[in-house]
């Protein structure tokens, strides 16, 4: 009896690519922008920590936008950086906000861009935590209401999707509940369900001048030892009513995707975050890795595990260079 041969499939580029299990398409992909309340319209900051990607005026938002949609960018997910901070987030569903602008903004040009709102209220409060604070400790159900009115202010500027990131027990039913007594029974939640309190999120507190001013976020995140959680907190958000599920981050948690991969029947969706790409970009600089290779590397390992969605800092990179 012959010994398993698999270097037949192997031996040259076709052959791999007639059995290739795995690809990347531009649909796949979604690009983060981080746009800023500003009277300046041509503000466009690179993030010291994050080579490439930048803070931006809402002009040059649409501009980058512009761009990154010839080039095949297919969806985005918005986050904003206001010019006022509170105790109660005000700036987060104010209906002139920041994010609203930017979405009334972007959907009168690109009206087939697919713009996911990201629902915290982590970059809109003076203390940076994501709920309303009482004796240092982040208060769950009185946060619910502010996030609710948030997401429902997103989705009336015209948000496709909205996508709570706040990890508030129970919020997902307070804006399924909000958005379908005022008629957007239509509009899908995808869920940062399943996000640990992870150390890779350092870069993007730069990008979106969200750090917490006292304590961290591990009474609400997930412990980054804990897999069962996820499944339970997975199927508590489809049992509130969301249509997606993420996880994040992404590469360091693969097998939590692939667990609920095998579990559920929903869209998953996973963020290739802040830590992730720095560390990429990094070392690409350094001309220690091929930064081509390591990036979709990186991507596909997430969607075999079985995201269907990816957020990723690549997604413009990836589709101006023409690499799928």
């Amino acid at each position: 009896m012959s010994f398993f041969r698999g270097r037949r499939l192997r031996q040259n580029k076709s052959l791999r690519e007639m059995v290739q299990e795995t690809y990347l398409r531009p649909e796949d992909l979604v690009q983060p922008y981080f746009v800023v309340e500003t009277e300046d319209k041509d503000f466009c900051q690179e993030i010291s920590a994050m080579p490439g990607q930048y803070q931006l005026s809402l002009c040059q938002l649409e501009q980058r936008v512009a761009r990154a949609v010839d080039y095949g960018l297919k969806s985005i997910i918005l986050f904003g950086i206001p010019k006022q901070k509170d105790d109660v987030a005000s700036s987060a569903y104010h209906p002139q906000g920041i994010i609203q602008k930017s979405v009334e903004t972007l959907k009168r040009k690109f009206s087939d861009l697919i713009i996911i709102t990201d629902v915290c209220l982590c970059e809109y409060t003076s203390h940076g935590h994501c709920g309303l604070i009482k004796n240092q400790y982040v208060q769950n159900d009185p946060t619910l209401e502010l996030l609710a009115k948030t997401a429902l202010s997103h989705v009336m500027a015209g948000a496709d999707i909205v996508a709570p990131s706040d990890m508030m027990d129970g919020r997902i039913l307070a804006i399924r509940k909000a958005l379908d007594q005022h008629n957007f029974v239509e509009v899908p939640i995808m869920s940062y369900a399943v996000k640990y309190a992870s150390s890779f999120y350092g870069p993007f507190r730069e990008a979106a001048e969200s750090a917490p001013q006292f304590g961290d976020r591990k009474s609400y995140q997930m412990n980054p030892a804990n897999s069962n959680e996820a499944i339970l907190e997975a199927e508590a958000d489809l049992k509130e009513g969301a249509d997606i599920i993420m996880v994040k981050p992404a590469l360091p948690y693969l097998d939590i995707l692939r667990r609920l991969k095998d579990r559920l029947f929903c869209p998953l969706a996973a963020y290739q975050v802040s830590g992730e790409y720095s560390q990429i970009k990094a070392a690409a600089l350094k001309g220690w890795i091929e930064e081509k290779a390591v990036v979709l590397e990186s991507l596909l390992s997430i969607k075999r595990a079985g995201a269907k969605i990816i957020l990723t800092y690549f997604a413009e990179q990836v589709l101006k260079q023409k690499w799928l």
